[in-house]
Formats: structure tokens, C-alpha cells, sequence
């Protein structure tokens, strides 16, 4: 135990009733004890992707089969959403693994130890950030290097990050290379201790990791098990969650600012919610919910919908007539509204998106996304359903803004097996 782990002791208790309120698995992976992995592979390198949860994990779809070919990959992420989509993205069912994955350890110096020894890993890549000072010591220590992907440093975050830049100086510091989305966040991450030549502006990997076709596989299925009535329009919203400081949620708001006659579906972003976001949607005998619907016959007399699955939203979407960005409407930062605009799906969201700032600005731009108040949506979404020119506009103004942007995940490639390369060059030379 070091002196950092003395001071995450602490913190763990007095954080204990927040974090013991959530239902959480994996305890044991989460102290470093996963299972064992395949043998590398003869003349091939190790890395490892590591993403905390669902959003991270979808950004690294495209990437990991080019990795794949040339490397054996690791995929981690820290959530039970995360790990989930993880399998089903990387280990389906069926199927021989892209990837193999594994639960990101808790920053113990011990569980660290525990994991990299299991994996044991060549090269180590970070998506966004997610920067936790013994992980990258305990790599350091072991001449295994560090970078940050497809890396994004927030307003807000940097603000939290800097007032304790003197401790969090040496881990930016030890990276190999950080490689930022834009400008922006390139700055701030220089100002947190990454020398300026290891900071590299790639662009969003995002952009690669949807695919501009017309539909999703198993749209067609969600939409006959739900019931949902292809002959009226349908209103999806994805990544819903509560309205901070509120006793309301997105899910009652868009509810009420549904038009007559027009379906909803939403999918709040955590499984803890479904129970009460489905009540708000009015409960038995007026909303379907999808682990429910498999066991009923489907009809079209429902007009609410809630998807309480993990790894459907983009089928989701796919059926929509207009798509609702969730976490957007509140003070929560906002979610990534590529997916359903990639679908060619006219796309709304909320005023705040401080998460996504470059790739709302792009699609402003582009006139692909509207962004509304709380107050005004009901308004909009009514005034979209009743104009097919202006949805196609949006549609196709924001598929040629995803074309335009696409490309980083090929660079990142490139980037991280060269230093994956060199580590190994290095470590046969001593």
C-alpha cells in the first residue's frame, strides 16, 4: 500500500452510502482478480482499450477490428452497462472474439497489480481520459506505456482537474501521447502537464463508429415485439435520465410534449431508472416495455414505449421519425447525438451538451440538429412531424457532416501500434 492508497481509503468511506445505494457487481474483477486470458498470441503485441462505460465503448467499434488484425486486443470498462455492451460488441455469442474482455480494476495499488499481471500488456490506451495515477504509475513501473484516445477534457472537468494540477501533474506528465479531439481540449491538456509535442489533434473517433445506412439490424424485430404502428409517426429518445435539482425527469417532458397521436419511445441511460421512467410513461395499459413485450402479443394500440435493454438503441433509432438527444434538457452535459443522425434521423436536442460541444457545433453548422428549450419542444417536435422537407434536409445535411469528419479512428490505429511497437523493440533490446 502506498501513500495515495491511504488517501483513497478515506474517500471510500465517506462516499460509501452513495455508492452502496447502486447496485453494482463484479467486485472481485473490481479488485483485480479476472479470469484468465488466451496466451498472446506468437510475434503479436498486447493492447489494451480501456472505456468506462456504454459511450466509450461504442467509440471504439471501429478501432478494435483494426487493431485486431495485428494485435491482440483487451477491452475493459468500469461499469456493468459498459462491460455488457463490451461482450456484446467484442465477444458475441457464437462468434469468435474481436476482443477479450475484462473489468477495469478499482485505482488500489494492489488490484492494479492484479490486473496488469493477468494482462499483461504491451501498450495501454485510454479512452477520452479516465486518468488514475497508480494504473499509470503501476504501467510506468513496468515500462508499459500510456496514452490517452480520442481524448476530451471538458470545461468543467478541466476546472475540477486544475485547482489540483500539482497532484495530477505527474500522470498527464507520464503519457506518451495524448490524441485530442480539438483545439480546445488539446490546450487544456498541455496545461495539465502533457508536454506539448506528445499532444496530437486527430478529431473525433465517434464519427467512425456508426455506419450511414437507412436502417439497424434488428429494427424490424424491436418495432413488431413492441407493437409499434409503422403507419404513425414515432418520436425515440435515447440516453433519458432525471432533470437535475427537479422532481421530474426528461421522460415526463417528453411525454407531455408528445403531439397527439404520435408514438414515443424512450431509453433512459440507466437500468436503475427504467422502473420509474416507465410509470411516468403511464405504467400497465399504456406503456410497453421491451423485456415485457416478448412475452405478451404485440398490438397497436400503445402509443408509449421503453426500452429497457442494453445494445438496442441504434434499432431503436433506426424506427424513429424524429430522435430526442437525452441528458441534454437538464444540467447534465448531454449524450452523443451521432448515431441517429448517421441514420439519416432529423435529430433534436436540449441547451446543454458541454460534453459534446465540437460535435453539436459541427452539426449547428451543418443544419443537421436543432437545439431547443425545455419550454419550446412540445412546439418543435410538432412543427418537424408536419415538415418532411425540412427532416430530409436536416437528414441529409447531417449524414455529409458525419462523411466529412470521418477518418480518426485509421489514425489512432496507426499511433497506437507504433508505440506498442516500440515498447516491444525496446524491451527485446534490454
Amino acid at each position: 500500500m502506498n501513500l495515495l492508497d491511504a488517501l483513497y481509503l478515506p474517500a471510500a468511506v465517506v462516499t460509501a452510502p452513495w455508492w452502496a445505494r447502486k447496485t453494482r457487481g463484479g467486485w472481485s474483477e473490481r479488485f483485480g482478480r479476472i479470469g484468465p486470458l488466451p496466451p498472446q498470441s506468437p510475434g503479436r503485441k498486447r493492447v489494451l482499450l480501456h472505456a468506462v462505460s456504454v459511450g466509450e465503448v461504442n467509440t471504439l467499434r471501429a478501432l478494435v477490428p483494426m487493431l485486431s488484425r495485428e494485435s491482440d486486443v483487451v477491452v475493459s470498462a468500469t461499469t456493468d452497462t459498459g462491460l455488457a455492451r463490451a461482450r456484446a460488441l467484442f465477444e458475441p455469442a457464437g462468434a469468435e472474439p474481436v476482443a477479450r474482455v475484462v473489468r477495469y480494476p478499482l485505482d488500489f495499488s494492489p488490484a492494479v497489480e492484479r490486473f496488469l499481471d493477468a494482462v499483461r500488456p504491451d501498450a495501454v490506451a485510454l479512452v477520452e481520459l479516465e486518468l488514475w495515477p497508480n494504473f499509470v504509475a503501476r504501467c510506468g513501473a513496468r515500462g508499459v506505456p500510456v496514452c490517452v484516445i480520442n481524448g476530451r477534457l471538458s470545461a468543467r472537468s478541466f476546472r475540477g482537474y486544475h485547482r489540483f494540477r500539482s497532484f495530477f501533474a505527474k500522470t498527464f506528465g507520464a503519457l506518451e501521447f495524448a490524441a485530442v479531439q480539438d483545439s480546445a481540449y488539446a490546450q487544456r491538456f498541455v496545461a495539465m502537464g502533457v508536454p506539448e509535442s506528445r499532444v496530437r489533434i486527430t478529431g473525433s473517433m465517434k464519427w467512425d463508429s456508426v455506419s450511414l445506412e437507412d436502417t439497424a439490424p434488428g429494427a424490424k424485430e424491436l418495432a413488431e415485439t413492441l407493437g409499434i404502428d409503422p403507419s404513425r409517426p414515432l418520436i425515440v429518445a435515447g440516453s433519458t435520465a432525471e432533470l437535475p435539482g427537479a422532481a421530474e425527469s426528461e421522460e415526463r417532458l417528453l411525454h407531455e410534449a408528445c403531439p397527439a397521436g404520435v408514438q414515443l419511445l424512450c431509453a433512459p441511460r440507466r437500468p436503475e431508472r427504467f422502473d420509474a421512467a416507465f410509470e411516468t410513461m403511464g405504467g400497465t395499459g399504456h406503456c410497453v416495455r421491451r423485456t415485457a413485450a416478448a412475452d405478451r402479443t404485440a398490438t397497436r394500440s400503445n402509443d408509449r414505449f421503453l426500452l429497457d435493454t442494453i445494445g438496442e438503441l441504434r434499432a431503436a433509432y433506426a424506427l424513429a421519425d424524429i430522435a430526442v438527444i437525452g441528458r441534454s434538457f437538464g444540467g447534465l452535459h448531454g449524450s452523443d447525438p451521432i448515431e441517429p443522425i448517421a441514420l439519416g434521423r432529423p435529430t433534436v436536442m436540449g441547451p446543454h451538451y458541454a460534453n459534446f460541444e465540437a460535435i453539436v457545433a459541427a452539426f449547428r453548422e451543418a443544419g443537421a440538429l436543432e437545439i431547443v428549450e425545455p419550454s419550446r419542444l412540445g412546439q418543435v417536435l410538432a412543427h418537424l412531424l408536419a415538415d418532411p422537407t425540412r427532416r430530409a434536409a436536416m437528414a441529409k445535411a447531417g449524414r455529409a457532416c458525419v462523411r466529412a469528419h470521418q477518418g480518426a479512428t485509421a489514425v489512432h490505429a496507426d499511433m497506437i501500434l507504433h508505440m506498442a511497437g516500440a515498447r516491444t523493440a525496446s524491451a527485446e533490446r534490454s
